[in-house]
């Protein structure tokens, strides 16, 4: 059994291409023996945003704090804000944006542990 206070977990700024002030977590992930999935927490700063991108697995996420958009395949965004729930689908393109201008968007983002 792990219980952990977000503070307490190291954040990352992510290299990948495409993503502009975003920070991981992880709080929960395979290093804990989780047999299924992992936690992420993503803190997207103002102006900042995911890659628009594309993967073979699911993500399940809850807005913490915030608010921002999920851009689709087709490029439109549907704004999600503390509280939502969000599903996005193996093969689903997407992005997560960050609409506020001054406050960060954070997001829990369950993954595959595999995927962490």
């Amino acid at each position: 059994m792990k219980t952990i206070q977000l503070d307490q977990v190291a954040k990352s700024k992510m290299a990948l291409e495409g993503a502009k002030e975003v920070y991981k977590q992880l709080p929960i992930s395979k290093a804990d023996g989780t047999p299924s999935f992992s936690f992420r927490v993503f803190t997207i700063e103002p102006g900042g945003h995911t890659p628009y991108h594309t993967h073979e697995f699911e993500h399940l996420n809850y807005v913490i704090e915030g608010q921002g958009g999920l851009v689709n395949e087709a490029g439109k965004e549907r704004p999600v804000k503390q509280g939502d729930f969000a599903l996005v689908l193996p093969g689903e393109k997407h992005q997560y944006r960050n609409t506020s201008a001054d406050f960060p968007f954070i997001i829990i983002c369950a993954v595959p542990k595999e995927y962490e």
